[in-house]
């Protein structure tokens, strides 16, 4: 049976290309960057380069990268460095690294503003600059969300950060990979988790301005610049970096791909179930779309789906193991029935349109017998 994996969100194939550049930390010679001798030192030049190639894909200084094991350790050692005093904006549909993070400064003495999204599925500018009080310590929110793709306005919400002097914490873990990433001036960190776009698990980066103090989640030795104690995944580092590196060259390629990919999804879906949802109202990342198929058990068809080879989720990676409904579509109001009915398709550039027409085929058949129950 050929299988048709359409749960990028959750986690990419390494790229041939990615493996490739790790080889260079595979070969034999013990590499520490840490150690001053020769082998050190060619260590601490892959290091010190692969650095380059990650500051250069976001504009900004070699030094304002950190590189830690995942997307969130990196929220965790920025929201967890702001201390348990002040005030946090962020919002209820948040993935789980952020919004426990949250609950856990809240409980810990940080008053915590949950802005609501609504069906539109993102929190509006206009709220966020209402939210905003004299204590504020910052900002964060998800440049797209995990599981319906919608968008942030960043370019607005950054500049509302940059004239308040409040630092952003942008989580764009499910942004990085499907579109070019804009790094607004106003954005203070910016936190990514290699395996969502092609590089291995394990690794990801927090790109920090310099003019934040932050304070290390681990500590210990010197490595990252006193930011992060630990001896550093050099072959993973080396595989980020290249993962950039391939963005940086065919970024625009791979969007519109993955873009004619879910819309083709979309259409072909919308014309065999009439009554098929699709949850946001607002503009969505190019790969993702949560559907809403009411009168069907999401997890009969989550079931009948992986059995017919077809791949996809409930919702973020980190939560799809619990049978509890989504909290993200039901913060936007979605009814719990319907939310009980919805799945995530999320294409990635791996994916064919002939797959795609497989799955609309599939899929249908799938909806159509389960409805007749």
């Amino acid at each position: 049976m050929q299988r048709i994996y359409l749960d990028n969100n959750s986690t990419t194939a390494l790229d041939p290309r990615v493996f490739k550049a790790m080889l260079a930390d595979f070969q034999g010679i013990p590499l520490n960057p840490s150690s001053v001798h020769w082998f050190g030192q060619q260590a601490k030049n892959y290091l010190s380069k692969a650095r380059e190639t990650v500051a250069a894909f976001f504009h900004v200084k070699p030094e304002e990268v950190l590189f830690t094991s995942s997307g969130t350790e990196g929220i965790n050692t920025f929201l967890r460095g702001l201390g348990n005093k002040g005030h946090l904006i962020t919002t209820t549909i948040e993935h789980s690294a952020v919004y426990k993070t949250a609950q856990y400064l809240e409980e810990s003495g940080m008053e915590v503003t949950y802005l609501p999204v609504g069906s539109w599925g993102a929190p509006l500018p206009e709220h966020i600059r209402a939210a905003i009080r004299p204590d504020t310590k910052a900002i964060a929110l998800s440049a797209s969300n995990s599981e319906t793709g919608v968008k942030l306005d960043l370019e607005t919400i950054a500049t509302i950060a940059k004239e308040s002097q409040i630092p952003l914490l942008i989580d764009a873990v499910s942004w990085i990979g499907k579109e070019p990433f804009p790094n607004h001036p106003g954005i203070t960190a910016i936190a990514l988790s290699g395996h969502k776009f092609h590089a291995p698990k394990g690794i990801g980066a927090l790109i920090v301005r310099s003019s934040f103090r932050l304070s290390p989640l681990c500590t210990g030795g010197m490595q990252e610049l006193q930011r992060r104690a630990g001896t550093e995944n050099l072959a993973g580092i080396l595989g980020l970096a290249e993962s950039l590196k391939i963005l940086s060259q065919e970024q625009t390629a791979i969007t519109q791909h993955m873009s004619d990919l879910r819309k083709h999804l979309e259409y072909g879906l919308q014309r065999e179930l009439p009554d098929l949802c699709i949850h946001g109202e607002g503009p969505r990342i190019a790969n993702t779309v949560c559907f809403g198929f009411p009168g069907v058990d999401g997890e009969a068809l989550f079931m009948q789906l992986d059995m017919a080879g077809i791949a996809v989720s409930h919702g973020s990676a980190c939560t799809s193991g619990a049978l509890e409904p989504s909290r993200v579509l039901i913060k936007m109001g979605v009814p719990t029935k319907l939310v009980k009915s919805s799945l995530r398709f999320s294409v990635g550039r791996l994916n064919t349109r002939e797959e795609i027409d497989q799955v609309i085929e599939k899929t249908a058949l799938i909806v159509k017998k389960l409805s007749s129950l």
